[in-house]
């Protein structure tokens, strides 16, 4: 197998954009934080680790048209689109927004008290926009030491050019991930735990960008590890 291309990017590294009552780690650049190495990873621009303080809300503009995947980690997110999608997800539940340039989504800690932790994922689209609001639930104690995909794979009659997956993993457990297509480039992002991913060791919300490769080897390195890929065509790093 012909050694895969590939570019880690440490949880340490990442970018820090923070208010008193807001906290948002950056893996590709995203506000302040710009560095020439951390361009995006194909059509992935946007990956952020955020914490939102209890009662508190945040309104972002988006800038060109956007698949927006919202993953809660910890408590749950309520979210409100300028195009009329609104809705609370936990845990266990992930959110696909389509909005055009110009749209702002705002994001709300439903709890009075309590910080919530959630992930964003912004990928560039040329699907038609604003008439799609998608989530789904999963539960990762079904299939432990496996993948599961939690995005869907058609919207209409439109295929979505990107899938996301997601595992749990015992110490030791191992899977396998096949790319769908030659020039897929695929994005594993460590949630919790550590991992051996395509012969890298990886620890909590450490992310490896990959292309040119198949199959890719997960390793669990710890207990209840848990990991997430998002595969998407891509040429170039």
């Amino acid at each position: 197998m012909v050694a895969a291309k590939a570019k880690i990017f440490l949880a340490e590294d990442r970018g820090l954009n923070e208010t008193p009552w807001f906290r948002s780690f950056n893996t590709f650049n995203f506000g302040q934080y710009q560095l020439e190495q951390k361009q995006p990873f194909g059509r992935m621009y946007v990956l952020n680790d955020d914490a939102l303080e209890g009662g508190r809300a945040m309104t972002m503009q988006v800038e060109e048209p956007s698949s927006i995947i919202l993953l809660p980690v910890i408590g749950a997110l309520h979210f409100k689109t300028s195009v009329g999608h609104e809705g609370t997800l936990a845990a266990g539940q992930v959110q696909l927004l389509m909005l055009s340039k110009g749209d702002q989504l705002e994001l709300i800690n439903p709890f009075k008290d309590d910080l919530i932790n959630f992930l964003q994922i912004w990928i560039r689209n040329d699907l038609p926009a604003n008439t799609v609001s998608v989530s789904s639930d999963f539960d990762v104690n079904i299939f432990q030491n496996s993948l599961m995909k939690i995005s869907p794979q058609w919207l209409g009659d439109h295929r979505l050019p990107f899938s996301i997956s997601i595992g749990k993993f015992s110490g030791r457990g191992e899977a396998d991930f096949y790319p769908s297509t030659a020039d897929a480039g695929v994005f594993l992002l460590v949630l919790d735990g550590a991992f051996e991913v395509a012969g890298r060791l990886l620890h909590a919300r450490d992310g490896l960008a990959l292309y040119e490769t198949s199959p890719i080897d997960i390793e669990a390195l710890s207990y209840e590890a848990l990991i997430l890929v998002v595969e998407q065509p891509v040429l170039t790093v």
